[in-house]
Protein backbone atom coordinates (compact mmCIF):
# COMPACT_ATOMS: atom_id res chain seq x y z
CA UNK A 1 0.00 0.00 0.00
CA UNK A 2 1.38 3.22 -1.19
CA UNK A 3 1.57 5.88 1.98
CA UNK A 4 0.93 9.40 0.90
CA UNK A 5 1.21 12.04 3.38
CA UNK A 6 0.09 15.61 3.41
CA UNK A 7 2.29 17.49 6.53
CA UNK A 8 0.58 20.54 5.20
CA UNK A 9 -2.82 19.20 6.45
CA UNK A 10 -1.37 16.74 8.69
CA UNK A 11 -3.02 14.13 6.45
CA UNK A 12 -2.51 10.80 5.24
CA UNK A 13 -4.25 8.67 2.45
CA UNK A 14 -3.49 5.01 1.79
CA UNK A 15 -3.88 4.22 -1.50
CA UNK A 16 -3.77 0.83 -3.54
CA UNK A 17 -4.28 -0.65 -7.29
CA UNK A 18 -5.72 -3.51 -6.69
CA UNK A 19 -4.61 -6.27 -9.64
CA UNK A 20 -7.73 -6.42 -11.43
CA UNK A 21 -7.16 -2.57 -11.51
CA UNK A 22 -9.21 -1.07 -9.13
CA UNK A 23 -8.13 2.20 -7.36
CA UNK A 24 -8.44 2.23 -3.53
CA UNK A 25 -8.02 5.10 -1.52
CA UNK A 26 -8.37 5.21 2.39
CA UNK A 27 -8.30 7.77 4.55
CA UNK A 28 -8.50 6.84 8.77
CA UNK A 29 -9.93 9.62 10.46
CA UNK A 30 -10.68 7.89 14.10
CA UNK A 31 -12.21 11.08 15.72
CA UNK A 32 -15.78 10.91 13.11
CA UNK A 33 -18.19 8.56 14.60
CA UNK A 34 -19.20 7.37 10.96
CA UNK A 35 -17.74 6.29 8.01
CA UNK A 36 -18.31 7.23 4.24
CA UNK A 37 -17.79 5.56 1.20
CA UNK A 38 -17.61 6.75 -2.57
CA UNK A 39 -17.78 4.21 -5.23
CA UNK A 40 -17.59 6.23 -9.27
CA UNK A 41 -17.08 4.84 -12.51
CA UNK A 42 -15.58 8.10 -14.99
CA UNK A 43 -18.43 7.56 -16.53
CA UNK A 44 -21.20 10.76 -16.99
CA UNK A 45 -23.69 12.09 -18.74
CA UNK A 46 -21.82 13.71 -22.18
CA UNK A 47 -20.14 10.05 -22.57
CA UNK A 48 -22.72 9.12 -25.61
CA UNK A 49 -20.32 8.44 -27.99
CA UNK A 50 -17.51 5.24 -27.50
CA UNK A 51 -16.42 1.81 -28.78
CA UNK A 52 -18.02 -0.52 -26.79
CA UNK A 53 -15.64 -3.18 -25.31
CA UNK A 54 -15.11 -6.33 -28.20
CA UNK A 55 -16.23 -4.01 -30.62
CA UNK A 56 -14.28 -1.97 -33.78
CA UNK A 57 -16.64 1.05 -34.44
CA UNK A 58 -18.06 3.85 -32.34
CA UNK A 59 -21.89 4.10 -31.69
CA UNK A 60 -23.86 6.73 -30.13
CA UNK A 61 -25.79 6.06 -27.03
CA UNK A 62 -29.06 7.46 -26.21
CA UNK A 63 -29.17 11.12 -24.03
CA UNK A 64 -29.18 10.19 -20.14
CA UNK A 65 -28.41 6.30 -20.55
CA UNK A 66 -25.52 6.37 -17.72
CA UNK A 67 -28.35 8.14 -15.27
CA UNK A 68 -30.61 5.38 -16.25
CA UNK A 69 -28.06 2.86 -15.68
CA UNK A 70 -27.50 4.56 -11.86
CA UNK A 71 -31.41 4.00 -11.45
CA UNK A 72 -31.25 0.29 -12.27
CA UNK A 73 -28.29 -0.46 -10.49
CA UNK A 74 -30.12 -0.31 -7.09
CA UNK A 75 -32.20 -3.39 -8.35
CA UNK A 76 -31.10 -7.07 -8.13
CA UNK A 77 -32.50 -10.30 -8.31
CA UNK A 78 -33.24 -10.35 -4.91
CA UNK A 79 -35.01 -6.72 -5.02
CA UNK A 80 -33.95 -3.06 -3.73
CA UNK A 81 -30.25 -2.71 -2.79
CA UNK A 82 -31.83 0.44 -0.36
CA UNK A 83 -33.66 -2.46 1.74
CA UNK A 84 -30.30 -4.26 2.51
CA UNK A 85 -28.42 -0.64 3.12
CA UNK A 86 -31.62 0.08 5.63
CA UNK A 87 -31.27 -3.67 7.35
CA UNK A 88 -27.43 -2.44 8.18
CA UNK A 89 -28.42 0.48 9.41
CA UNK A 90 -26.89 2.76 6.55
CA UNK A 91 -27.81 5.73 4.71
CA UNK A 92 -27.22 5.62 0.53
CA UNK A 93 -27.81 7.15 -2.40
CA UNK A 94 -26.02 7.39 -5.79
CA UNK A 95 -25.56 10.52 -8.64
CA UNK A 96 -24.54 10.83 -12.29
CA UNK A 97 -22.80 14.38 -13.17
CA UNK A 98 -21.69 14.92 -16.78
CA UNK A 99 -18.33 12.87 -16.40
CA UNK A 100 -18.53 10.85 -13.29
CA UNK A 101 -21.20 8.35 -12.04
CA UNK A 102 -20.66 7.22 -7.69
CA UNK A 103 -22.51 5.42 -5.63
CA UNK A 104 -22.14 5.58 -1.57
CA UNK A 105 -23.00 5.06 1.74
CA UNK A 106 -22.59 6.57 5.31
CA UNK A 107 -22.82 4.26 8.30
CA UNK A 108 -21.68 4.19 12.05
CA UNK A 109 -22.19 0.52 12.72
CA UNK A 110 -21.97 -2.27 10.11
CA UNK A 111 -19.48 -0.77 8.36
CA UNK A 112 -18.05 -4.64 6.89
CA UNK A 113 -21.43 -5.48 6.09
CA UNK A 114 -22.20 -2.49 4.14
CA UNK A 115 -18.97 -2.21 2.26
CA UNK A 116 -19.70 -5.66 0.85
CA UNK A 117 -22.96 -4.67 -0.67
CA UNK A 118 -21.57 -1.47 -2.33
CA UNK A 119 -19.06 -3.67 -3.62
CA UNK A 120 -21.53 -6.45 -4.78
CA UNK A 121 -23.73 -4.60 -6.22
CA UNK A 122 -22.54 -2.20 -8.09
CA UNK A 123 -20.17 -5.26 -9.36
CA UNK A 124 -23.13 -7.50 -10.27
CA UNK A 125 -25.97 -5.92 -12.53
CA UNK A 126 -29.01 -7.24 -13.25
CA UNK A 127 -31.46 -5.52 -15.85
CA UNK A 128 -34.37 -7.18 -17.67
CA UNK A 129 -36.10 -5.37 -20.48
CA UNK A 130 -39.20 -5.29 -18.05
CA UNK A 131 -37.96 -3.56 -15.08
CA UNK A 132 -36.16 -0.87 -17.82
CA UNK A 133 -39.84 -0.24 -19.05
CA UNK A 134 -41.06 0.21 -15.95
CA UNK A 135 -38.19 2.50 -14.87
CA UNK A 136 -38.71 4.59 -17.96
CA UNK A 137 -41.97 5.89 -16.60
CA UNK A 138 -40.40 7.14 -13.19
CA UNK A 139 -37.23 9.06 -15.01
CA UNK A 140 -39.54 10.47 -17.29
CA UNK A 141 -41.39 12.03 -14.46
CA UNK A 142 -38.48 13.12 -13.22
CA UNK A 143 -37.52 14.79 -16.06
CA UNK A 144 -40.54 16.72 -16.58
CA UNK A 145 -40.49 17.88 -13.38
CA UNK A 146 -37.07 19.56 -14.06
CA UNK A 147 -38.71 21.10 -17.42
CA UNK A 148 -40.98 22.97 -15.32
CA UNK A 149 -38.33 24.75 -12.99
CA UNK A 150 -37.00 28.06 -14.33
CA UNK A 151 -33.48 27.72 -12.58
CA UNK A 152 -33.20 24.14 -14.22
CA UNK A 153 -34.01 25.82 -18.06
CA UNK A 154 -31.98 28.53 -17.68
CA UNK A 155 -28.66 26.84 -16.70
CA UNK A 156 -29.45 23.94 -19.29
CA UNK A 157 -30.66 26.95 -21.86
CA UNK A 158 -27.04 28.81 -21.58
CA UNK A 159 -25.29 25.45 -22.11
CA UNK A 160 -27.32 24.39 -25.15
CA UNK A 161 -25.61 27.53 -26.70
CA UNK A 162 -22.19 27.44 -24.78
CA UNK A 163 -21.99 23.51 -25.82
CA UNK A 164 -24.53 22.86 -29.04
CA UNK A 165 -24.35 19.87 -30.66
CA UNK A 166 -22.60 18.18 -27.50
CA UNK A 167 -23.85 15.90 -25.25
CA UNK A 168 -23.03 18.69 -22.28
CA UNK A 169 -26.20 20.52 -23.47
CA UNK A 170 -28.53 17.88 -22.59
CA UNK A 171 -30.07 17.05 -19.07
CA UNK A 172 -28.05 14.39 -17.07
CA UNK A 173 -31.16 12.27 -17.04
CA UNK A 174 -31.85 12.45 -21.11
CA UNK A 175 -35.24 13.48 -22.64
CA UNK A 176 -38.45 11.61 -22.71
CA UNK A 177 -37.88 10.60 -26.11
CA UNK A 178 -33.87 9.65 -25.76
CA UNK A 179 -34.82 7.26 -23.06
CA UNK A 180 -37.50 5.84 -24.78
CA UNK A 181 -34.47 3.87 -26.69
CA UNK A 182 -32.89 2.76 -23.73
CA UNK A 183 -32.94 -1.27 -23.07
CA UNK A 184 -31.64 -3.77 -21.17
CA UNK A 185 -29.24 -4.64 -23.97
CA UNK A 186 -27.65 -1.39 -24.19
CA UNK A 187 -27.50 -0.78 -20.40
CA UNK A 188 -25.18 -3.79 -20.02
CA UNK A 189 -23.23 -2.46 -22.95
CA UNK A 190 -22.54 0.60 -21.39
CA UNK A 191 -21.66 -1.23 -18.13
CA UNK A 192 -19.38 -3.74 -19.39
CA UNK A 193 -17.43 -0.94 -21.13
CA UNK A 194 -17.59 1.58 -18.14
CA UNK A 195 -18.17 -0.54 -14.99
CA UNK A 196 -14.61 -2.09 -15.52
CA UNK A 197 -12.26 -1.38 -12.29
CA UNK A 198 -9.75 0.08 -14.30
CA UNK A 199 -12.16 2.55 -15.28
CA UNK A 200 -13.36 3.04 -11.33
CA UNK A 201 -12.23 4.30 -8.04
CA UNK A 202 -12.97 3.30 -4.15
CA UNK A 203 -12.43 6.05 -1.70
CA UNK A 204 -13.23 5.70 2.04
CA UNK A 205 -13.05 7.86 5.13
CA UNK A 206 -14.31 8.02 8.26
CA UNK A 207 -14.03 5.57 11.56
CA UNK A 208 -12.47 2.27 10.52
CA UNK A 209 -9.98 -0.01 10.74
CA UNK A 210 -6.90 0.44 7.88
CA UNK A 211 -5.71 -3.13 7.87
CA UNK A 212 -8.89 -4.84 8.21
CA UNK A 213 -10.43 -2.98 5.54
CA UNK A 214 -7.90 -2.95 2.86
CA UNK A 215 -8.15 -6.49 3.13
CA UNK A 216 -12.00 -6.89 3.37
CA UNK A 217 -11.51 -5.29 0.01
CA UNK A 218 -8.69 -7.38 -1.40
CA UNK A 219 -10.76 -10.43 -0.56
CA UNK A 220 -14.31 -9.09 -2.35
CA UNK A 221 -12.10 -8.29 -5.57
CA UNK A 222 -10.43 -12.03 -5.66
CA UNK A 223 -13.61 -13.43 -5.71
CA UNK A 224 -14.56 -11.89 -8.86
CA UNK A 225 -13.72 -12.41 -12.53
CA UNK A 226 -13.33 -9.32 -14.85
CA UNK A 227 -12.63 -9.22 -18.61
CA UNK A 228 -9.26 -7.93 -19.46
CA UNK A 229 -9.49 -4.24 -19.76
CA UNK A 230 -9.21 -2.35 -22.78
CA UNK A 231 -8.93 1.07 -23.34
CA UNK A 232 -11.95 3.22 -23.74
CA UNK A 233 -12.61 5.40 -26.70
CA UNK A 234 -14.53 7.90 -26.33
CA UNK A 235 -15.60 10.50 -28.99
CA UNK A 236 -17.06 13.78 -28.43
CA UNK A 237 -17.95 16.83 -31.50
CA UNK A 238 -15.27 19.16 -32.88
CA UNK A 239 -15.18 22.51 -31.99
CA UNK A 240 -16.04 23.64 -35.24
CA UNK A 241 -19.32 21.62 -34.75
CA UNK A 242 -19.86 23.50 -31.22
CA UNK A 243 -19.37 26.88 -31.83
CA UNK A 244 -21.04 29.00 -29.11
CA UNK A 245 -24.58 30.56 -29.74
CA UNK A 246 -24.52 34.19 -28.47
CA UNK A 247 -28.04 34.68 -27.03
CA UNK A 248 -31.38 32.47 -26.38
CA UNK A 249 -34.22 32.89 -24.58
CA UNK A 250 -37.89 30.85 -23.27
CA UNK A 251 -40.61 32.00 -22.10
CA UNK A 252 -42.37 30.23 -18.78
CA UNK A 253 -45.20 31.00 -16.52
CA UNK A 254 -42.97 33.03 -13.65
CA UNK A 255 -43.20 36.18 -12.36
CA UNK A 256 -39.48 37.34 -12.50
CA UNK A 257 -37.31 37.09 -15.22
CA UNK A 258 -34.04 35.01 -14.36
CA UNK A 259 -30.84 35.48 -16.41
CA UNK A 260 -27.21 33.55 -17.40
CA UNK A 261 -24.10 35.10 -18.61
CA UNK A 262 -21.74 32.54 -19.27
CA UNK A 263 -18.14 32.30 -20.92
CA UNK A 264 -16.84 28.48 -22.75
CA UNK A 265 -13.24 28.28 -21.71
CA UNK A 266 -10.56 26.75 -24.64
CA UNK A 267 -10.24 23.73 -22.36
CA UNK A 268 -6.51 23.25 -23.12
CA UNK A 269 -6.10 19.37 -21.81
CA UNK A 270 -4.60 20.99 -18.42
CA UNK A 271 -3.71 18.19 -15.94
CA UNK A 272 -2.03 17.95 -12.82
CA UNK A 273 -1.14 21.10 -10.89
CA UNK A 274 -1.63 23.58 -13.98
CA UNK A 275 -5.50 22.03 -13.38
CA UNK A 276 -5.97 22.96 -10.03
CA UNK A 277 -4.70 26.11 -10.01
CA UNK A 278 -6.91 27.52 -12.89
CA UNK A 279 -9.72 25.75 -11.29
CA UNK A 280 -8.92 28.31 -8.15
CA UNK A 281 -7.92 31.16 -9.96
CA UNK A 282 -11.19 31.63 -12.26
CA UNK A 283 -12.88 30.97 -8.85
CA UNK A 284 -10.97 33.56 -7.24
CA UNK A 285 -11.66 36.09 -9.93
CA UNK A 286 -15.71 35.36 -9.85
CA UNK A 287 -15.53 36.07 -6.22
CA UNK A 288 -13.55 39.45 -7.18
CA UNK A 289 -15.67 40.54 -9.73
CA UNK A 290 -19.05 39.33 -8.08
CA UNK A 291 -18.73 37.77 -4.56
CA UNK A 292 -20.01 39.89 -1.59
CA UNK A 293 -17.07 41.49 -0.88
CA UNK A 294 -16.89 43.48 -4.41
CA UNK A 295 -18.46 46.52 -4.78
CA UNK A 296 -20.18 45.49 -7.52
CA UNK A 297 -22.49 43.09 -5.53
CA UNK A 298 -23.24 45.88 -3.12
CA UNK A 299 -24.24 48.06 -5.89
CA UNK A 300 -26.33 45.43 -7.93
CA UNK A 301 -28.07 44.45 -4.70
CA UNK A 302 -29.01 47.63 -3.33
CA UNK A 303 -29.98 49.39 -6.67
CA UNK A 304 -32.52 46.03 -6.72
CA UNK A 305 -31.24 44.35 -10.13
CA UNK A 306 -30.32 41.80 -7.93
CA UNK A 307 -31.66 39.20 -4.92
CA UNK A 308 -30.53 36.67 -3.14
CA UNK A 309 -30.82 33.55 -6.18
CA UNK A 310 -27.43 35.73 -7.81
CA UNK A 311 -25.02 32.96 -8.34
CA UNK A 312 -21.72 32.13 -10.10
CA UNK A 313 -20.06 29.16 -10.87
CA UNK A 314 -17.02 27.97 -12.68
CA UNK A 315 -17.33 24.30 -13.92
CA UNK A 316 -14.24 22.56 -14.96
CA UNK A 317 -14.45 18.84 -15.52
CA UNK A 318 -12.95 16.40 -18.87
CA UNK A 319 -14.47 17.74 -21.86
CA UNK A 320 -16.31 20.66 -20.03
CA UNK A 321 -14.50 24.27 -19.21
CA UNK A 322 -17.17 27.13 -18.59
CA UNK A 323 -18.56 29.96 -16.09
CA UNK A 324 -22.00 31.36 -15.31
CA UNK A 325 -22.94 34.48 -13.35
CA UNK A 326 -26.73 35.56 -13.13
CA UNK A 327 -29.47 35.07 -11.23
CA UNK A 328 -33.59 36.45 -10.75
CA UNK A 329 -33.62 40.26 -11.77
CA UNK A 330 -36.51 42.69 -12.62
CA UNK A 331 -34.12 44.43 -15.07
CA UNK A 332 -32.78 41.40 -17.27
CA UNK A 333 -31.09 43.41 -20.31
CA UNK A 334 -29.63 45.99 -18.09
CA UNK A 335 -28.03 43.34 -16.13
CA UNK A 336 -26.98 41.04 -18.31
CA UNK A 337 -25.11 44.25 -20.28
CA UNK A 338 -23.50 44.88 -16.42
CA UNK A 339 -22.43 41.20 -16.21
CA UNK A 340 -20.51 40.84 -19.36
CA UNK A 341 -19.11 44.45 -19.51
CA UNK A 342 -17.50 43.52 -15.88
CA UNK A 343 -16.11 40.00 -17.46
CA UNK A 344 -14.92 41.97 -20.75
CA UNK A 345 -13.15 44.86 -18.93
CA UNK A 346 -10.99 43.38 -16.05
CA UNK A 347 -8.40 45.81 -16.32
CA UNK A 348 -10.79 48.80 -15.39
CA UNK A 349 -12.44 46.80 -12.12
CA UNK A 350 -11.67 48.56 -9.14
CA UNK A 351 -12.35 45.47 -7.26
CA UNK A 352 -9.07 44.07 -8.56
CA UNK A 353 -6.90 45.52 -6.36
CA UNK A 354 -4.20 43.62 -3.85
CA UNK A 355 -6.23 44.31 -0.55
CA UNK A 356 -9.61 42.90 -1.75
CA UNK A 357 -7.49 39.71 -3.34
CA UNK A 358 -6.04 39.30 0.17
CA UNK A 359 -9.22 39.35 1.82
CA UNK A 360 -10.99 36.94 -0.77
CA UNK A 361 -7.87 34.16 -0.88
CA UNK A 362 -8.26 34.18 3.26
CA UNK A 363 -11.85 33.59 3.37
CA UNK A 364 -11.56 31.11 0.76
CA UNK A 365 -8.83 29.07 2.25
CA UNK A 366 -10.66 29.53 5.86
CA UNK A 367 -13.73 28.36 3.53
CA UNK A 368 -11.91 24.94 2.56
CA UNK A 369 -10.80 24.42 5.77
CA UNK A 370 -13.90 24.04 7.24
CA UNK A 371 -14.96 22.23 4.27
CA UNK A 372 -12.73 19.69 5.68
CA UNK A 373 -14.55 19.00 8.40
CA UNK A 374 -17.26 17.23 6.09
CA UNK A 375 -16.20 13.61 5.28
CA UNK A 376 -18.63 13.75 2.13
CA UNK A 377 -16.77 16.96 0.98
CA UNK A 378 -13.35 15.21 1.16
CA UNK A 379 -15.14 11.90 -0.54
CA UNK A 380 -16.92 13.89 -3.38
CA UNK A 381 -13.85 15.86 -4.31
CA UNK A 382 -11.40 13.49 -4.23
CA UNK A 383 -13.90 11.66 -6.92
CA UNK A 384 -14.32 15.02 -8.82
CA UNK A 385 -10.71 16.00 -9.08
CA UNK A 386 -9.28 13.84 -12.05
CA UNK A 387 -6.20 16.08 -12.54
CA UNK A 388 -3.27 13.42 -12.17
CA UNK A 389 -1.95 12.84 -8.52
CA UNK A 390 -2.78 16.52 -7.17
CA UNK A 391 -6.06 16.45 -4.49
CA UNK A 392 -7.84 18.13 -2.73
CA UNK A 393 -5.34 18.15 0.42
CA UNK A 394 -3.02 20.55 -2.05
CA UNK A 395 -6.24 23.01 -2.98
CA UNK A 396 -4.95 24.89 0.66
CA UNK A 397 -0.97 25.38 -0.78
CA UNK A 398 -1.62 26.43 -4.30
CA UNK A 399 -4.37 29.15 -2.83
CA UNK A 400 -1.48 30.98 -0.84
CA UNK A 401 0.65 30.53 -3.72
CA UNK A 402 -1.43 32.07 -6.19
CA UNK A 403 -1.08 36.05 -6.80
CA UNK A 404 -3.61 38.82 -8.60
CA UNK A 405 -1.09 39.18 -11.13
CA UNK A 406 -1.77 35.14 -11.78
CA UNK A 407 -5.40 35.95 -11.86
CA UNK A 408 -4.78 39.05 -14.02
CA UNK A 409 -3.24 36.54 -16.72
CA UNK A 410 -5.73 33.77 -16.17
CA UNK A 411 -8.71 36.39 -17.08
CA UNK A 412 -7.00 37.69 -19.96
CA UNK A 413 -6.10 33.69 -21.49
CA UNK A 414 -10.30 32.98 -20.25
CA UNK A 415 -12.34 35.43 -21.17
CA UNK A 416 -13.15 35.82 -25.08
CA UNK A 417 -15.93 37.89 -26.46
CA UNK A 418 -16.24 35.27 -29.20
CA UNK A 419 -16.86 32.39 -26.16
CA UNK A 420 -19.48 34.24 -24.12
CA UNK A 421 -23.40 33.61 -24.25
CA UNK A 422 -26.37 34.69 -22.47
CA UNK A 423 -29.25 33.31 -21.66
CA UNK A 424 -32.76 34.76 -19.89
CA UNK A 425 -35.99 33.26 -18.89
CA UNK A 426 -39.00 35.69 -19.32
CA UNK A 427 -42.37 35.52 -18.14
CA UNK A 428 -44.83 34.25 -20.73
CA UNK A 429 -47.53 37.12 -21.18
CA UNK A 430 -51.20 36.51 -19.92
Amino acid sequence: MEIIKYTNMDETIYKEILPNGLTVRLLPKTDFYKTYALFSTNFGSIDQQFIPIGETDFVKMPGGIAHFLEHKMFENENGDVFDDFSHFGASANALTSFTKTAYLFSSTSHFKENLVTLLDFVQQPYFTNESVNKEKGIIGQEIQMYDDLPEWRVMFGLLENLYPNHPASVDIAGTVESIKDINAALLYNNYQTFYHPHNMQLFITGNFELEQTIEWIRQNQNQKNFNEFQEIKRKFPSEEETKVIPRGEIKLPISKPKVLVGIKGKKDHLNGEAALRQLIGIEFLLKLLFGETSSTYLKLYDEGLIDDSFNYEYTFEREIDYLSVGGDTKEPEQLINILKNLLLTIEDNPDINEKHFEIVKKRSIGEILQSFNSLEFIAHQFSDLQFENVTIFDIVPLMESIELKDIEKMAVQYIHKENMSEFRVLPKSK
